[in-house]
């Protein structure tokens, strides 16, 4: 991150963290990035399912979304069903869409 920051950066560099909620209970998954010049250079994914069968959809998606996502612009993320997740997907959308909302350069 010691580069020159770009004119055309839309975020502000460094690591967020937010929850993602999915589902009707509701269920939430941790997501954490860290942004360079609005580019994801790294992702961790915590569950927070505490059932069996829902954790292990979550750690399925979270051991499989780094290669869909780290490298991609934080814009152009948004991903579908991954590891055979289906609702895991929109709670790890919700928090890209919760952190674009605290990273932005204003």
């Amino acid at each position: 991150m010691s580069r020159a920051r770009s004119e055309q950066q839309l975020y502000r560099d460094g690591t967020y963290s937010a929850d993602g909620v999915y589902g009707s209970r509701p269920s939430t998954i941790g997501v954490t990035v860290t942004l360079d010049e609005d580019v994801l250079t790294n992702v961790e994914v915590t569950p927070h399912a505490t059932e069996p069968t829902s954790h292990a959809y979550q750690q399925a998606f979270a051991d499989s979304v780094l290669r869909v996502v780290v490298g991609k612009r934080i814009d152009e993320v948004q991903v579908g069903r991954l590891a055979g997740a289906s609702g895991v997907p929109i709670g790890f959308n919700d928090a890209i869409l919760h952190i674009r909302a605290e990273a932005r350069e204003d």
